[in-house]
């Protein structure tokens, strides 16, 4: 690992922990030149995930889709950021869990629907009128009926 201060690549782990996320590592490194000290993440690195979708085109699997359709669910709810933060983590971890080299779109809704459901009702109904994609009142009151009960 090269020295992010003087480029020396004589650098020295001195801490090794896992990161918050625990997807990943933190290590703490000095440089044995200069003795400055820096942090890197390690993370491995996977074979990328593929998405099928509703049309069965595939595109690779990108986290930042799940997060923005929890944060536009999430609007202007009492939700901290770290539990939605949270629950993309799970959502993430679950479908890597699968071990499978691709995964329907269907199963990631599901998954973040279930997750929304057990953190807050109005978010979960906003993410399943998106995703459900309901054509009228009584579908949409079906949905609700399920969250009451």
């Amino acid at each position: 690992m090269n020295c992010p201060f003087c480029g020396h690549d004589n650098t020295r782990v001195i801490d090794s922990r896992p990161a918050d996320d625990n997807n990943s590592t933190r290590r703490r490194r000095i440089c044995d030149e200069c003795g400055k000290r820096f942090t890197t993440y390690e993370k491995v690195e996977t074979i990328p995930l593929m998405v099928i979708k509703k049309d069965e085109n595939r595109e690779t699997y990108d986290r930042q889709k799940i997060e923005h359709g929890v944060l536009l669910a999430c609007h202007k709810r009492p939700i901290p950021t770290e539990k939605i933060r949270a629950l993309v983590d799970e959502v993430e971890t679950e479908i890597f869990n699968y071990g499978e080299k691709e995964v329907r779109s269907s199963v990631i809704g599901e998954l973040v629907m279930k997750k929304l459901k057990d953190l807050e009702a109005v978010a979960y109904v906003r993410f399943a009128s998106v995703y459900r994609e309901f054509k009228d009142v009584n579908s949409f009151m079906e949905e609700l009926k399920k969250v009451l009960q």
